[in-house]
């Protein structure tokens, strides 16, 4: 006796299919709950990191505890290995190894020492994925049916690729970290207002600043952190201006640095100036919105015609496809 079978459509089980994407949301509406219900303040982990390292500063202690010494111990031992490599193999130039800290910086990664790191995988990855790479097509024949072109033309994008990887990276998290912090920037200009018109320091403003909008911004709440904390310590309060443009590469907050160096200089009043800039970035945030909205029927033409009338159409005419090709089976 043959167990009975659902409906089909080109073959397939519709019961199955219906069932498997009934499983599938179920698990993705626990995972959003489970996600909605474990947020974390993303600014404790820096705060707490940076308040440890002013807490050393005040001390004047470089490595708190013997674990953190150690820890620093190996890192340094690693990187000194790779310095020395790089430096017998001529790789080492001064510009290209300040080049590389900037944008560990402007992505948000504060140790300079993997700058080397970044410049080490540059030549180990095409060394070694290139070379598996080419081995495999050129003499161990893994796609015989290709021609020489296409041959060449992928040993010498993975060559290319394995390269530009560690630099693509590393762009990757410097647009997402400069546009988030784009984001929340005239909220932070319009609480540095009312810092300042409170009658607040700078290096204080920056810090309330910094705990008020961690938690929407972390990344703009640790670098006014940052900031604070320099602006507390250093000799020269224009380099730690400079310090916030050079981490971060977008061109309002140099605009705001310069704002800020010119107040200190000048003595002109803060809180005027740093509203005119809120407003003006405010105006530019919305545009940009506007921008977006106006692009987005040109962009949504492809999703519809190739995503959503598709299962439109399955929709409309998949039982009446169930029902002719029911009736089609009982006649034979």
């Amino acid at each position: 006796m043959q167990p009975a079978t659902g409906p089909t459509l080109f073959g397939i089980d519709v019961i199955f299919v219906a069932t498997a994407l009934s499983a599938i949301a179920t698990f993705a509406v626990l995972v959003a709950i489970y996600a909605a219900t474990t947020v974390r303040d993303p600014m404790a982990k820096r705060m707490k990191a940076l308040n440890d390292r002013r807490e050393q500063l005040k001390a004047g202690i470089v490595a708190s505890t013997s674990k953190r010494r150690k820890k620093i111990s190996n890192r340094n031992e690693a990187t000194d290995w790779v310095r020395s490599l790089l430096g017998s193999l001529k790789m080492l130039q001064d510009e290209q190894v300040e080049k590389a800290q900037k944008k560990l910086m402007q992505a948000g990664i504060r140790s300079k020492d993997l700058a080397f790191v970044v410049i080490f995988a540059r030549f180990v990855l095409p060394l070694t994925i290139g070379t598996f790479v080419i081995v495999g097509i050129y003499v161990l024949d893994w796609f015989p049916e290709w021609g020489a072109f296409k041959k060449y033309a992928l040993a010498a994008g993975t060559l290319v690729g394995c390269y530009k990887a560690p630099d693509l990276w590393l762009k990757n998290k410097i647009t997402k970290r400069t546009a988030a912090i784009r984001k929340g920037l005239p909220d932070a200009l319009d609480l540095l207002v009312i810092c300042a018109e409170a009658g607040l320091t700078v290096d204080a403003a920056f810090g309330r600043v910094a705990r008020e909008l961690g938690k929407a911004y972390p990344e703009l709440g640790d670098e006014f952190a940052l900031t604070s904390i320099e602006l507390g310590f250093l000799t020269d309060r224009r380099q730690a201006f400079e310090n916030l443009a050079n981490r971060i590469d977008l061109e309002s907050i140099r605009g705001v640095v310069t704002t800020m160096i010119q107040t200190e200089k000048y003595g002109t009043p803060l809180a005027s100036a740093l509203r005119v800039l809120s407003a003006e970035f405010r105006h530019e945030r919305m545009m940009r919105a506007e921008e977006k909205a106006a692009r987005l029927p040109a962009i949504m033409t492809v999703p519809l015609i190739l995503f959503i009338l598709p299962t439109l159409f399955i929709v409309i005419l998949g039982p009446a496809a169930c029902s002719i090709t029911d009736s089609f089976i009982n006649r034979q």
